[in-house]
């Protein structure tokens, strides 16, 4: 009789022991490829490349020179199509910034200046402290991530309490993780360097109840300095077809400043 008293806390301590291990290992199993591609492809999907997304922008840049507050008209269409006119408080735009996949115009009429150049970091740097490419701010601001520039990525995918991590990693060792959380809506994105340092991160918030885009998006670099959010409003999705909007004249008499 006394065995068998000893016995019972003995299987009862087993069993929550099983209990745990079990909760830790569906914690940490890892789904290959499918489970992956399956939500990528519905986060991606929210606005296909048939669509062009604009909307009102308030725009919060952090930068060492401190913080400055902006208010923009966006237009914007995948892979890497982008309209942004900086709005005054009075009176019309003195910033506007257009860019194809092949070129970027940018106009400061209260300079009497336009430019001309590839839409690479480096050049949109130079007036919007932003050291992204267009392809990867168009993909960001349209609610979903950029790509990893490298064609051979694996993928992994597990469950982290409320959402969905997939982690994706080149051979190069450039990385990036995605979380993402009921209705297949993006909450976080991080993209690593080579060597697995942190470059940036991404939250998505602010949701409408039926909206497919994040109503906010921070992007927040890893110095812990620089940092740009941008609050929509007024935002609209619809087809077109005609680019144009993405072409800017160059005024006439108005000499081009070559970028590159």
């Amino acid at each position: 009789m006394s065995g068998k008293l000893i016995l019972v806390p003995q299987i009862i301590f087993l069993l929550l022991l099983s209990g745990l291990i079990c909760g830790c290992l569906q914690r940490t199993i890892v789904h290959l490829d499918v489970p992956s591609e399956k939500h990528l492809a519905a986060n991606s999907g929210a606005v296909t490349q048939d669509k062009t997304l604009s909307a009102i922008a308030q725009i919060d840049l952090v930068t060492k020179q401190g913080y400055q507050p902006a208010r923009a008209a966006l237009v914007i269409k995948k892979p890497s199509y982008l309209r942004l006119e900086l709005l005054p408080v009075i009176g019309t735009p003195d910033f506007f910034l257009a860019a194809t996949p092949v070129q970027m115009s940018i106009f400061i009429p209260s300079r009497g200046q336009f430019y001309r150049g590839k839409p690479t970091g480096a050049n949109l740097a130079q007036f919007l402290s932003w050291d992204f490419n267009i392809e990867d701010i168009v993909m960001i601001l349209s609610g979903t991530y950029p790509s990893l520039p490298q064609k051979d990525v694996s993928s992994q995918s597990y469950r982290e309490g409320n959402f969905l991590r997939i982690e994706m990693k080149a051979k190069s060792g450039s990385s990036q993780t995605i979380w993402i959380g009921e209705k297949n809506r993006l909450s976080k994105y991080i993209r690593n360097d080579e060597s697995g340092k942190e470059i940036y991160q991404v939250q998505y918030e602010d949701y409408e109840q039926e909206s497919v885009i994040a109503g906010k998006i921070t992007i927040k670099m890893a110095d812990g300095v620089n940092s740009i959010s941008v609050k929509y409003s007024g935002l609209k999705i619809e087809t077109a077809s005609d680019l144009s909007i993405f072409e800017l004249p160059v005024p006439e008499g108005m000499k081009i400043i070559f970028l590159d």
